[in-house]
């Protein structure tokens, strides 16, 4: 669990470095906007933990229809309603709108995917 939190903290930097739209509002110094990634990270995963399951099943005929490109669309609301909830605890990260967190889903997708792609263990061969 601590793993996945670091490889979301880890996309959601790089979404949150490379695109405008989705910013750091912290100033000082780098560990305290490090420890601020981490907190987006765990809010992020407490979101997809508890809300995704319900949007998939919402729209999974969407789903079906577009080949799971729906699901850029899922995670865009999913990384907008993180940015509604840092908000409301006060954490200085957000994002400005839907197409920015479209983007930035579609970031954050590739960034961990490459991330897990080289993070993940691998399978044991058994004798």
């Amino acid at each position: 669990m601590i793993l996945r939190i670091l490889v979301n903290a880890l996309a959601l930097a790089v979404a949150t470095w490379l695109l405008p739209g989705i910013r750091l509002s912290y100033e000082g110094e780098p560990a305290g906007a490090a420890l601020t990634m981490l907190l987006v990270a765990a809010i992020f995963g407490v979101v997809n933990a508890v809300i995704r399951p319900l949007f998939v099943f919402v729209t999974s005929p969407l789903l079906l229809i577009t080949l799971g490109f729906f699901l850029l669309v899922v995670n865009a609301a999913l990384l907008m309603l993180t940015s509604w909830v840092c908000a409301q605890f006060g954490v200085p990260w957000g994002v400005d709108g839907f197409w920015d967190a479209f983007w930035g889903a579609l970031m954050v997708s590739i960034a961990s995917f490459l991330v897990n792609s080289f993070v993940r263990p691998r399978g044991e061969v058994h004798s």
